[in-house]
């Protein structure tokens, strides 16, 4: 979001009509249907099978991991917790001090009345989210399996948040030739 600090907080409903735009998104699709077809490719997590059936597992779980996620930390915690799901872009500077500030955003947020805290919202979310895994992902699950579907959805979290900061730059970069300042 650019001119952070003439915007209003969300509403509660708001919240969520935006994380279900983001979480049923074209883009989304895709990028799950890529990287569904690499892990079938290479069979990873051979209890999926192959074929028509082992992809649509591939895709269903990474999907449902991501929608559930998203949910969790982009509408279910903010609207408890009062803090503001969307990405305040810095949107001037250097690369390096720009892209600190987008990684940071995954342990700093805005409440709704403006103010920086720390995202609560981004643990329990993905904690909560990587709890709820545990009905549909395959074989036993262990905590050491809920910690590493918590730290994938932080860690992609994460990289959009530098997305949302550089996809302007990138967007005019393509557009007309321009170098990103570093």
């Amino acid at each position: 979001m650019e001119n952070a600090a003439s915007l209003p907080p969300l509403t509660t409903g708001q919240k969520f009509k935006t994380v279900a735009l983001e979480s049923f998104d074209p883009v989304g699709f895709a990028f799950i249907g890529v990287e569904s077809g690499i892990n079938q490719a290479y069979d990873t997590n051979p209890a999926y099978g192959q074929g028509l059936m082992g992809y649509s597992k591939r895709y269903a779980i990474p999907f449902a991991d991501s929608a559930i996620g998203s949910f969790m930390t982009g509408a279910v915690f903010p609207a408890l917790l009062r803090q503001d799901p969307r990405y305040f872009q810095m949107g001037t500077g250097k690369f390096l001090h720009r892209a600190g500030y987008a990684a940071m955003r995954v342990l700093v947020t805005r409440s709704d009345s403006g103010k920086t805290q720390f995202n609560f919202s981004e643990f329990l979310g993905n904690g909560v989210a990587a709890g709820i895994s545990n009905v549909y992902h395959p074989g036993p699950r262990t905590l050491e399996s809920n910690v590493d579907v918590c730290v994938t959805q932080t860690v992609l979290d994460a990289f959009g948040y530098e997305l949302k900061e550089f996809w302007p730059d990138i967007h005019r970069l393509l557009k007309r030739g321009n170098h990103i300042p570093i």
